[in-house]
């Protein structure tokens, strides 16, 4: 469950449906940031990143005064007409609120090849910035749905000096889950006074162990992108509390990423894919990856049928070195279903079926005897998954 949000003081928003969804849905969201904030980014690794990343990227380094985002279009795969267009719409904002173009980040999410309708940006930009109050952000994280079922929001509060440092974060995401910053957007905002490199390291570090270890159908999107925003307001020096602000960052990140994993499109399961033993993290990793990926594991998942042979088989197919049948030892949650590569003395057919049966479940494999392990989080697939895929543009 979303924890209450907590407002940050210096970020002030508003959200509004300008029919950019065709709905009465929330869709088109401005962030306003006090002067002085300081703004840290990490985006998508798809190749063919959207016009908004692009411009997004090449704002970050101007002191972002203001975030615009839409959900509804996602203004991928549009061309240099979609990347005009996104300039266009961070023009009008800049001008309703009196900063520089370069000043605005811009993100953009939903159907992707479709140009954006300047028309809607036009009507709306004016009237959601004349809306812009403090204490609003709870709306924003309304605004950025696509798929969603459920707003994904979540705090930290910790104590330096008996100062309150707080740090809040909204997300968005539920299909095109994979790694290599997830299919999400998501918006973090904290009233520590930090440096933007400052503030990049911990990004990076709490994305790494967050939203880059999760995934629900093996796609990266075009639009990924996660934000880091620091209005110094508290008086707090990210200096004099790094390791504290690194523990409830990487808190508030992976909270959010459960979250999208939580509400993955038609997901009925929790899975964590716990890996141990490899002669390194990156070999741990690709069998994690490689299980939770298997459409025939994710479908026994959904199905609550303890057919561990579908694990196995994943597993010997990981593209890796080293992989010896003999080593291998697989948990469904604490129960042993493989023992050195053949299936558990104590193992039965009804055991495995009930914890098959439980939403949250951890498969542990061990692969070796080494104390590396990494874990990714996933989720069954159901035949909602297919139907809310297959009728998404209709």
């Amino acid at each position: 469950m979303s924890q209450s949000l907590l407002n940050i003081a210096g970020v002030s928003s508003a959200s509004i449906n300008a029919g950019i969804k065709n709905n009465n849905a929330l869709d088109l969201s401005v962030v306003l940031l006090t002067h002085g904030t300081t703004t840290a980014g990490v985006f998508t690794q798809n190749v063919f990143c959207a016009a908004p990343v692009v411009v997004a990227k090449n704002h970050l380094q101007h002191s972002p005064l203001a975030l615009l985002i839409n959900s509804g279009n996602a203004n991928a795969g549009t061309g240099t007409q979609g990347m005009e267009n996104t300039v266009k719409t961070c023009a009008m904002l800049a001008s309703e609120l009196d900063i520089k173009l370069e000043q605005v980040l811009p993100f953009s999410t939903g159907v992707i090849g479709q140009q954006l309708d300047l028309s809607k940006f036009e009507l709306g930009i004016p009237q959601a910035a004349s809306e812009i109050s403090p204490n609003n952000i709870a709306q924003v994280a309304k605004g950025i749905l696509t798929t969603d079922l459920v707003e994904k929001t979540y705090s930290q509060v910790f104590q330096v000096n008996g100062i309150a440092v707080t740090i809040s974060g909204i997300a968005k995401g539920s299909g095109m889950i994979r790694p290599d910053m997830a299919t999400m957007l998501s918006f973090i905002f904290t009233d520590v006074q930090a440096e933007q490199s400052q503030l990049q390291e911990t990004l990076t570090k709490a994305t790494n162990q967050s939203f880059n270890r999760i995934t629900v159908d093996g796609d990266t999107s075009t639009n990924d992108a996660c934000t880091l925003s620091a209005t110094g307001a508290s008086g707090v020096n990210l200096v004099d509390c790094k390791d504290e602000f690194q523990i409830a960052l990487n808190e508030v990140t992976k909270s959010l990423a459960h979250q999208i994993i939580k509400d993955g499109e038609g997901a009925t399961k929790f899975v964590e894919i716990r890996v141990k033993g490899g002669s390194s993290n990156e070999d741990c990793l690709e069998v994690a990856y490689t299980v939770a990926h298997s459409p025939l594991v994710k479908t026994a998942l959904f199905a609550s049928d303890a057919n561990w042979g579908r694990i196995l088989a994943a597993v010997g197919r990981a593209n890796i070195k080293q992989l010896n049948i003999e080593d291998i030892n697989i948990y469904l949650n604490q129960l042993s279903i493989v023992k050195l590569g053949e299936p558990s003395p104590t193992y039965t057919e009804a055991l495995g079926s009930v914890e098959m049966q439980k939403t949250d479940i951890v498969i542990t494999i061990e692969i070796g005897n080494s104390n590396i392990q990494e874990s990714v989080w996933t989720t069954d697939f159901s035949y909602d998954y297919v139907k809310i895929n297959a009728e998404y543009r209709t």
